[in-house]
This record gives C-alpha cells, structure tokens and sequence, in this order.
C-alpha cells in the first residue's frame, strides 16, 4: 500500500517507523520542507521518501495527518478528497485557540476535519502515547497487547486502519463514528492515554467512555 504522512512529529514518525517495517511504501512531509527530513530518512531507510505536504496527499492511497488541529485548514483539500485518511490529530485550546464549537461540544474535531478535507475519515492513533506507538507492539495473542480505538463513518475505510494497526501490532476497537465514537478517546475521555486490552476498550465504550 502507498501511505502518505502529513506531519513528521513523535506520532507521524511513528507511525513511518512502523509501516515501512511492514513493507508499505511510505512518504513523509512537514510543514518545514523535505529537506528538514533528510535525518529521519537516513534514520528509518527501508525506501521512506520525504517529499511535500500536497505531494504526501497525493501519493498516498491512505493519508495519516498527524498535525497541530489547529492547522488543520492548511491541509490540501483536493488532494485529499474521497480518500482514506487517518486523523491523528487532538483539540488543545491552549495550543490551538479556542473553536467555540469544539468548546461546547456541538461537534468534534475530526467531523470538521472530515467537513474540510471531504476525505473517508477515520480517527485512530490519537489516544495512545507515543512511547507506547512506538515500543508495545505485540503478536497476536501475546500478553499486554493494547487496544486502539477507531472511529468513522466509512465502513470500508475504518477496515483498511483496522488492518493497519493488527499488522503493526494491537488491537483495534470499533468505537463507533467519528462524532459519538470519536468523543469517546478524544482528550478528556476516559480511554484517552488508556493502556487497556481490546476487551477492557470494548468495555469502557459501552458503558460510556466519555464520562
């Protein structure tokens, strides 16, 4: 699969880290340029490319942004449209600026991302600290394996992210669309930094995760 990723911070590096691993053919871009990536693709190999953030968009079959949600209008619409894109992103008001709809909850940040990018969006990766990402990837079966909820409206599209995160190694849990399930492991919600298996995620989504 050819992945494309907006963003080259803890989550996005990551996340290269471990798709190259498995054999996908996998872009990377920030804001800054690709020439301020040449170290992370030393550092990585196995064929990363750092490229543009719209030549990211348009390479990849699945697009993770992995960005500031303040910045999210940046990101090349056109470009993304139709596709599968994985949101990574989390609604900081100290960092981002207060949006007074994320403030009083009439919406979510990925239904205004998904609203700005018209893309299949699913919400995963954003729960989970990175260190974990990066470190606690299990087998199958293997003790201490970590769930990571999903969420999105696509069904199509949260079975593509759901494969992502079986083969790099967790479990991924179903935790509805991107509005309801999206609420419940955003920041503030009780599977938000959660280091839970996929029977205590499914657990905690269905009594309510977001209490």
């Amino acid at each position: 699969m050819k992945i494309g990723i907006i963003g080259a911070g803890h989550i996005g590096s990551t996340l290269a880290r471990h798709f190259v691993r498995i054999g996908h053919e996998v872009v990377i871009s920030n804001s800054r340029g690709p020439d301020t990536l040449a170290g992370l693709v030393e550092e990585i190999g196995g064929g990363l490319r750092a490229v543009t953030v719209r030549e990211a968009a348009e390479y990849g079959q699945v697009v993770v942004v992995a960005i500031p949600y303040g910045r999210h209008k940046e990101l090349p619409t056109d470009a993304l449209k139709d596709k599968v894109v994985i949101d990574t992103c989390n609604y900081y008001p100290a960092r981002d600026g207060h949006d007074p709809e994320l403030d009083d909850d009439s919406t979510t940040s990925s239904e205004k991302i998904r609203a700005h990018t018209d893309a299949n969006l699913v919400k995963a990766f954003n729960a989970i600290h990175w260190q974990n990402l990066r470190d606690r990837g299990r087998n199958k079966g293997e003790a201490g394996r970590l769930a990571i909820p999903v969420s999105g409206t696509d069904t199509e599209a949260k079975a593509v992210v759901a494969g992502l995160i079986r083969d790099i190694g967790f479990d991924p849990v179903d935790a509805g669309d991107i509005g309801h399930g999206g609420r419940s492991h955003q920041p503030g919600s009780r599977l938000y930094g959660a280091e839970l298996s996929a029977e205590e995620t499914n657990d905690l989504i269905r009594a309510g995760a977001t209490a």
